[in-house]
């Protein structure tokens, strides 16, 4: 069978870090073609993808006839205009998360890829970061019984404002909660479904800031509770994940270690310890049993982003079911909508589709 061919429009941070690399690694895919205008990132795109052509308008990788799957790494504001275009030319899509900027637009899109009988998905590799595998590893132990609280955090440090980037330009699409928020958003739906309501406070703590840049969300489930937590102002790591059971808890802290690789490009994704955790990030499971007390450290299971794109040839070629729907990606948008709404009238909101 042929390679699936690939093009690739944005090679900034996402593109150069979360896409490019693993695109390359799996089996299957070829990356023909990248899209980038800013010479410094394509030198860097050119010395590690020299079999790729590097074009300045999206519209000769959208147009070209060879290329069978568009990934789209670009500002939020553009993911339905280019993933709209690129559908409407015959092309399977990825679209960096968030999917969106809105709801409606999700069902636009996933009318048309319906329509043209394409794969159309959100890159939600967060499904496949270390801690996370970890904690669905927890649950499915048993060991803390019913579940009664999850908390989860994506915290980060920047007391400035960074320059040059659309991320902090304030404008529908911006800020932490669709930012880092719909990566946690999108772990809660996977671990618990969608939510019965939201509650949402966001708040803008950084001097000069024009976005949202902390934000608590509690989704409502019957018998859990489940609170997401981001913010810019965390000097002192918090935990990543607090999960509290009828027979126990599970704290773990650190971030997964795939990114810092990716960024720094000095592994290989072919090494047998990809994404493997330094122990000294494990967590920590104390609970309760007929034998006693116990506490142990939770050996980290190794992350594996590959699998996203692996996933993505798979459905291409009717091999498996898609992972990441594209549904799911709009429902994370749906929730956003809602946290926002619930902030603005100081309410908790019922979840509605």
């Amino acid at each position: 069978m042929q390679n699936i061919k690939v093009g690739l429009i944005g090679y900034g941070m996402g593109g150069r870090v979360f896409h490019a690399p693993l695109i390359d690694h799996v089996t299957g895919l070829e990356l023909v073609s990248i899209r980038e205008t800013r010479e410094e990132n394509i030198k860097i795109a050119k010395s590690r993808y020299p079999q790729a052509e590097i074009v300045s308008d999206a519209s000769l990788i959208i147009n070209a006839p060879e290329i069978d799957l568009v990934v789209l790494a670009v500002p939020n504001s553009a993911h339905y205009s280019l993933a709209h275009a690129a559908l409407s030319a015959d092309k399977h899509v990825v679209v960096e998360k968030p999917f969106t900027v809105t709801s409606a637009e999700a069902d636009e899109l996933i009318k048309l890829a319906n329509e043209s009988q394409k794969v159309l998905s959100v890159y939600q590799n967060r499904r496949w970061d270390s801690d996370f595998l970890t904690v669905k590893k927890v649950l499915d132990s048993g060991k803390l019984g019913r579940l009664v609280e999850f908390e989860s955090h994506f915290d980060r440090f920047r007391n400035f404002i960074k320059p040059g980037t659309w991320k902090e330009e304030g404008s529908l699409g911006t800020g932490l909660l669709y930012d880092l928020g719909s990566h946690l958003i999108d772990q809660a739906q996977v671990l618990f479904g969608l939510p019965e309501a939201v509650t949402c406070f966001m708040n803008v703590q950084r001097d000069n800031s024009h976005i949202i840049d902390n934000f608590e969300l509690i989704l409502h489930y019957s018998g859990i509770k489940v609170t997401i937590k981001s913010g810019m102002l965390v000097k002192e790591p918090l935990p990543k994940y607090i999960l509290l059971g009828t027979q126990g808890s599970f704290v773990k802290y650190g971030l997964d270690v795939q990114e810092a690789t990716l960024n720094e490009a000095e592994k290989s994704l072919e090494d047998q310890d990809w994404g493997q955790e330094p122990e000294s990030q494990w967590g920590t499971i104390n609970y309760q049993d007929e034998q006693g007390d116990h506490r142990e450290t939770a050996e980290s299971v190794n992350g594996n982003y590959p699998a996203y794109y692996e996933n993505i040839f798979e459905a291409i070629t009717g091999r498996s079911e898609l992972q990441v729907t594209p549904q799911q990606g709009r429902n994370t948008i749906r929730i956003i909508e809602l946290a926002m709404k619930s902030h603005e009238e100081q309410r908790t909101i019922t979840y509605q589709a």
